[in-house]
């Protein structure tokens, strides 16, 4: 059997960050098997339903590294489909119409609520005659669900789970105006794409009960399914907007690799051992839904940014510097030039081992690439006092007669420089950096001094000294 997994998204919003991991266990799943990986726009609720949105899903999974195998399948263009489906029920007494009126289905919720149960529709049109059916009403089309028994699934991630049929109602397949409901067109769909795993979210549990009805019903083989905890927020409540950013976007804009938020979201619900740094290529090989765990998992910002410095720490610094272009342009006021994109590129390896986000790195790099005069921030000012200023003048007259510009010839003669004054190195490699760079942090000031090169250097040493 080849596996088919699929992720079925609504177009009413953005990627959720727990849709996101929902896509990704089925996409690991796919890859780990050698099967296939499908998508589904869930469009049927045409009021919510954007383009939008549709867009968005679309560019996360992709920015995400989730490619899926075939053609998206738009579930509002199936509708006949699905409602052939309903017919054929009908016609085999497995279905049948309801004229029950808005008010019959009030009065059976009232009803169920002062019994202290939950709100079910009671049945009264499943066995009664057309003859009897009101004048001038459309009916919905409701699925005949067995009464007795209970209806058993092997879940691959709760385990065995079972509901009473008794507690089930009989489910709505067709709207009175013919449209296909969510529960029927699902069936129906995960049927005709072949789909053979269904893993999803636990807050769908119930609905397995009832899909799994209507698959027997409909003579079908139903999927394997795994119901996955779902994610909830630093203290244990159901995630949501107050715990901070929902959507695949925000993240990605908040500076996170996608390998980095790949390897957060396999970590929330999924363990190997002890592993907490796990490549694509070793999630996919390890992969397995019996290592999906039946708790919820809770979302860390705190955590996610130390994974994400990590792989900051450890990606191709040209790859880095494409990622903070766009950020560094609007900090220069210019698109870069190659002498800027080579400051940049050479610093990378000092700059990336600080920060855990892209927009620490584009901060750390934006003095690379700063017009002079650099406005220096208040600490930086602070530091450029009268007599650090002069002390920065005398500094920049010894350096422009140092004949090599390097690291070590650099730091050899700055010591020497500072032994002369008298002071600590310290004492001068602080104005130092603040004049070079306007922050009191930086890469290696020695390092700082290479980068930018001996003309850069000296230009801004002028500027602090003349208190531009």
């Amino acid at each position: 059997m080849t596996v088919v997994t699929r992720f079925a998204p609504s177009p009413t919003g953005f990627l959720h960050i727990g849709g996101a991991r929902t896509a990704l266990f089925n996409w690991l799943f796919a890859r780990h098997t050698g099967g296939k990986f499908l998508l589904r726009i869930e469009d049927t609720d045409r009021e919510r339903s954007t383009d939008e949105a549709i867009e968005a899903i679309l560019v996360g999974l992709e920015w995400l590294g989730l490619d899926w195998d075939e053609e998206p399948v738009f579930q509002f263009s199936r509708a006949a489909r699905h409602a052939e489906v309903a017919n054929g029920l009908l016609k085999a007494g497995k279905a049948y119409h309801c004229y029950a009126s808005r008010e019959d289905l009030d009065e059976m919720r009232a009803k169920a609520k002062a019994a202290g149960g939950q709100p079910r529709y009671d049945g009264r049109w499943r066995d009664r005659p057309a003859s009897e059916a009101p004048e001038g009403v459309s009916p919905v089309v409701r699925f005949k669900a067995p009464l007795d028994g209970e209806t058993v699934i092997e879940d691959q991630v709760q385990g065995r789970v079972s509901v009473a049929n008794a507690q089930l109602d009989d489910m709505v397949l067709l709207r009175a105006d013919g449209t296909p409901t969510y529960m029927l067109s699902v069936v129906v769909d995960d049927h005709d794409m072949g789909i053979t795993h269904v893993v999803r979210g636990d807050d769908h549990l119930t609905n397995a009960f009832r899909q799994t009805q209507l698959y027997r019903a409909l003579g079908w083989e139903a999927p394997v399914f795994g119901h996955v905890p779902l994610i909830h927020g630093p203290d244990g409540a159901k995630l949501s907007k107050r715990h901070g950013a929902l959507g695949v976007e925000a993240y990605r804009d908040m500076g996170l690799l996608p390998e980095a938020l790949r390897n957060y979201l396999l970590r929330l619900g999924w363990s190997h051992g002890d592993d907490e740094i796990i490549s694509t290529e070793q999630a996919i090989e390890w992969f397995s839904l019996d290592a999906i765990g039946r708790s919820p998992a809770r979302l860390d910002l705190v955590k996610l940014n130390n994974l994400n410095g990590h792989y900051i720490g450890h990606s191709d610094d040209k790859r880095l510097f494409e990622a903070i272009s766009d950020s560094l342009a609007t900090v220069a006021g210019a698109p870069l030039d190659e002498t800027a994109e080579s400051r940049v590129t050479r610093a990378m390896p000092h700059l990336k081992a600080r920060a855990k986000t892209l927009i620490e790195l584009a901060d750390s790099a934006a003095f690379l690439v700063r017009s002079r005069p650099l406005v220096a921030d208040a600490k930086a000012a602070a530091l450029l006092t009268a007599e650090a200023r002069a002390l920065i003048g005398r500094l920049a007259a010894t350096l422009s007669n140092l004949s090599k510009w390097t690291v070590d010839s650099l730091d050899a003669e700055v010591r020497k420089f500072a032994d002369a004054e008298g002071l600590a190195l310290g004492k001068v490699a602080q104005p130092l950096r603040a004049a070079l760079t306007g922050r009191t942090t930086s890469p290696g000031i020695f390092d700082v001094l290479e980068i930018l090169g001996r003309d850069e250097s000296l230009a801004r040493l002028a500027d602090a000294a003349a208190g531009d």
